[in-house]
């Protein structure tokens, strides 16, 4: 199988190829030629399955570079040896009557995006052997909280990589900060950026594509590439959670085969719900696909008049990860609905860029709907749902999770589609103690400061729920260098870890 540039599908490269470079030379995003489809039965067959087992029959079809011995030793390494603290890896568990919560925080760092971050550093480093690569790739990664840190774990150490993390100062969480800044590992790097998310994500942009810079760093013996999910090696694993979630319904009959359920992801960068928009492409029973935003409500917008326009305030919210207002993945979507238009995407990725705004048009849009729903959940909401799944299922939503179980009730609301639901729970509530803690006892903490780690002991102790072992052990350790720097200053901070006069 190929892999092909969304704004210029002349452009062909292996699987192995797409995962070493992240970022198709055209700034387009690389995707498959065409999408493999699960064979009559698979389902069947997958839910008798080890979720490492899972891994490797997905990720095959699309790897076709790779041997199913080498996939087998990645997913036993990623997904195995105790890295993550379930024994399902990613669990699917009830919360009410038609709503499941598959939950992705089990890993090292507690987000979902961990799924993928433990799978990537294998498949880049083999994909280097298998182009012949002799070169040292540098990953850049902007961060709006959990890539960083996912990425940084993923990578510690790895050889010929170096990584450097840039987050936007002041729109992460305490806990998401100080997993960055208390990272080890000899070949990482982190820094934070004056502005938001979209900010730090431009600025990585620019930086991929600033010829005069890969010449500079080619002639020393790097070259970039990326960790976020632009690259093609951090999409493929995530579709492989969505299939494991309906075979673990099929495995414990809670559905019967074929039978449809929807889906509700809390969305920022579009790349966890494309995943599930693939995983639906493949064959697995999905209806529909709430995308869930917080109050940087651009994709709901989207969704529902067929134009994207990230000309509006950004709000720093509750739900961090999702402040983001150029939805990067949405532009592999894009390119299936128009059958593989490369000239529309350029014109409005164009567009987007000039204007900070395009419109698809109704015949696309139509095309869109016919698979998503777009809601919008606000900070009032959200801690609103906090408090009432905890005070009615006695479950508890992290701040991200809980705008996507909201969603879910909207959608059913609206629709009257009371098809059983899978919501995304995409971190422990740990990672946001205090936003939690606050929804659940507002009274008991109004007007109270606390430390990270005095809200993470305060929520263990009233929840009754334990701190996850990655988490208790930030305490007391260590935080390394790092600088803040404006948008403009990037590149700098790039050239000072790899010692580039």
């Amino acid at each position: 199988m190929n892999y092909v540039s969304t704004r210029d599908k002349s452009l062909r490269m292996t699987a192995a190829q797409a995962i070493v470079r992240g970022l198709a030379p055209d700034g387009g995003l690389m995707t498959p030629e065409a999408f493999p489809h699960l064979p009559h039965g698979a389902l069947e067959q997958l839910k008798d399955m080890s979720y490492q087992q899972r891994a490797v029959y997905v990720m095959q079809s699309f790897l076709q570079d790779f041997s199913s011995a080498e996939l087998s030793a990645f997913a036993a390494a990623a997904y195995g040896n105790g890295k993550f603290s379930h024994p399902d890896v990613a669990p699917v568990r009830p919360v009410d009557g038609n709503t499941w919560c598959l939950e992705l925080w089990h890993g090292p760092t507690c987000a979902f995006k961990d799924m993928a971050l433990q799978m990537l550093p294998h498949l880049l480093t083999a994909s280097l052997t298998k182009t012949a690569e002799d070169k040292t790739v540098c990953i850049l990664v902007a961060t709006s909280g959990d890539t960083g840190k996912a990425a940084m774990e993923g990578f510690a150490d790895v050889p010929q990589t170096k990584i450097l993390v840039f987050y936007p100062k002041d729109g992460v969480s305490a806990i998401q900060e100080l997993q960055m800044v208390t990272q080890e590992g000899g070949n990482v790097g982190v820094c934070s950026v004056v502005g938001n998310f979209d900010d730090a994500q431009t600025g990585v942009k620019k930086l991929f594509s600033d010829e005069k810079l890969r010449e500079q760093l080619a002639r020393r013996g790097y070259f970039l590439s990326s960790a976020n999910s632009i690259n093609w090696g951090r999409v493929l694993p995530q579709i492989v959670y969505y299939i494991s979630a309906y075979c673990d319904l099929l495995r414990d009959e809670k559905i019967q085969p074929d039978q449809a359920v929807n889906v509700c992801v809390p969305t920022g960068n579009f790349g966890n719900i494309l995943a599930a928009y693939y995983a639906k492409d493949m064959g697995v029973p999905i209806n529909k696909l709430i995308c869930a935003s917080n109050s940087n409500n651009v994709l709901t917008d989207f969704i529902r008049t067929g134009t994207y326009d990230r000309n509006r305030t950004f709000h720093n919210t509750i739900s961090p990860s999702m402040d983001i207002l150029v939805s990067s993945n949405l532009e592999r979507l894009l390119y299936e609905k128009t059958e593989h238009n490369s000239e529309k995407i350029n014109e409005w990725m164009d567009a987007l860029q000039e204007k900070g705004t395009y419109s698809i048009g109704r015949d696309i849009q139509d095309a869109v709907v016919s698979d998503f729903f777009g809601a919008w959940i606000d900070e009032i909401e959200t801690q609103e749902t906090i408090s009432d799944v905890f005070n009615n299922y006695g479950y508890v939503l992290d701040p991200h999770s809980a705008v996507a179980y909201k969603a879910l009730q909207k959608y059913r609301l609206m629709t009257s589609d009371e098809t059983y639901g899978i919501v995304l729970s995409t971190a422990s509530p740990f990672k946001f103690s205090d936003v939690v803690l606050r929804a659940l006892y507002p009274d008991d903490y109004e007007g109270k400061v606390l430390t990270a780690f005095e809200a993470m002991d305060e929520l263990s102790q009233k929840a009754r729920i334990d701190i996850p072992q990655g988490l208790k052990e930030l305490r007391g350790l260590p935080e390394r260098e790092s600088d803040i720097v404006a948008p403009g200053e990037m590149e700098k901070e790039v050239k000072k870890i790899l010692a580039i006069d």
